[in-house]
């Protein structure tokens, strides 16, 4: 479901920010097109944009989408794209407000970056007929009746499941050298790994599931404890979990939080001698955590952004629903850090490959169960109203796996898997 612009993260924002989340689910790519051609472009095909965001530069989310949207001005051109900032807005009434605000400064096309924002927006949206309006990370535009209100969203859990790949080299790696203690295993033999959450929400199931399961590709026997801290951005709350796992003998960490409290914490906890490593969210942490970084999953969002700038410059209408990931370089890893497993960057690459090339899908239901047994058909709520009897509900698993931002732009799987624990 997050001010000035800068060119580049400063070692104070590093501090400060990792990459915020933006709320549930959604799911996207295969959208269809809504029919808002009349508000595209203007007399000198200049467009005109507004951006809501949840926070400033020094949160590591909205840092992502300041940088996106900067890169796709620059590659299309200043002279076409005129863009109008809002920061930190919060996820209430004061997000209608900047909408209606940018809407009278002539912006034709208005972006909000949290899933929060989503509500606020599409009422603008209702009232406002010739702007169009993006909800980054939402999941009500298929179903809002408006032409003029899109959602959007990467296919991160595909970096994530990538990063996750990451950490299992490492985890294989530490094991042949006889690094781990019983500590770091549980009764039934599979070793500790951790995970710092924000919020129950799909988004971050989706997520802390696809990272467990590339963990899980290179070592088998592993178990993972999720600790939410109900923030996006709580540098003491993340430290504070990542610190209670370490207690608990996690040796791999990874988060879908937007500091780098959990970082950090790994970081001091390694140079006191226990064995652990961090993996991020959206920025690179190796500035905070030089040794126990290993990577971070992170989006690209120049890639959408340029192509709803250039849709919109042509006169077309953005798609209702986008999500894309490694296939257009949505997604991706950040630089490995030097505490990675040899043959890590190797194995990266393959299991990329093989990402483009449809030969693995994240959400294979032959690579976990639920309470033991394979899970062969899964519904997705698209009206909001978790009755999973609705006639509006889609099966989301066919050929064999789980179709994760098929069927609307923002993640949607939220199956609680074996090998995975959380809060009650």
């Amino acid at each position: 479901m997050k001010k000035k612009l800068i060119a580049a993260v400063t070692c104070c924002s590093m501090v400060l920010a990792l990459g915020a989340c933006s709320g549930e689910t959604g799911n996207g790519g295969n959208g269809g097109n809504g029919g808002n051609g009349g508000n595209q472009g203007n007399a000198d095909n200049k467009l005109k944009v507004g951006v809501i965001l949840v926070g400033d530069e020094n949160e590591g989310y909205t840092y992502a989408h300041i940088k996106g949207i900067q890169d796709a001005q620059k590659s299309i051109g200043a002279d076409k794209i005129d863009v109008q900032w809002k920061y930190s807005v919060g996820e209430d009434a004061s997000c209608y407000d900047a909408c209606m605000e940018l809407a009278d400064e002539g912006c034709q096309l208005i972006i909000t970056n949290s899933y929060g924002h989503q509500t606020h927006a599409q009422q603008a949206a209702s009232e406002l007929k010739d702007v169009t309006f993006v909800s980054m990370t939402g999941d009500t535009a298929a179903n809002s009746g408006l032409s003029n209100f899109k959602n959007a969203f990467t296919e991160v859990y595909e970096s994530r499941y990538v990063s996750g790949v990451v950490a299992g080299m490492k985890l294989e790696e530490l094991i042949k050298d006889n690094k781990l203690t019983d500590k770091n295993y549980d009764a039934d033999g599979n070793v500790r790994i951790g995970y710092v959450g924000a919020y129950p929400y799909a988004e971050v199931v989706s997520g802390y599931t696809a990272f467990y399961l590339g963990i899980k590709s290179v070592v088998e026997n592993v178990a993972m404890e999720v600790k939410y801290t109900n923030s996006w951005f709580d540098i003491t709350a993340e430290g504070e979990a990542a610190n209670a796992m370490i207690s608990d003998g996690c040796v791999i960490i990874g988060q879908h939080a937007d500091s780098t409290g959990a970082p950090a914490a790994i970081e001091a906890a390694l140079k006191d001698g226990t064995v652990c490593y961090s993996v991020g969210y959206n920025i690179d942490m190796l500035s905070v955590a030089p040794n126990a970084a290993l990577t971070s999953a992170t989006n690209d969002w120049s890639v959408y952004y340029k192509y709803a700038f250039q849709t919109m410059l042509d006169g077309k209408d953005i798609k209702t629903d986008w999500a894309e990931g490694y296939d257009q370089g949505a997604v991706a890893i950040t630089a490995l850090g030097s505490s990675c497993a040899a043959g890590t960057q190797e194995k990266v690459d393959q299991v990329i490959a093989d990402l483009k090339a449809d030969k693995l899908h994240v959400f294979d239901i032959n690579s976990f169960t639920v309470d033991g047994k394979k899970v062969e058909s899964h519904h997705i709520d698209m009206n909001g109203d978790f009755d999973n009897e609705d006639p509006e509900d889609v099966e989301a698993i066919k050929d064999g796996y789980f179709h994760e931002s098929f069927f609307r732009s923002a993640p949607s799987f939220d199956i609680r898997i074996d090998g995975i624990s959380e809060p009650k």
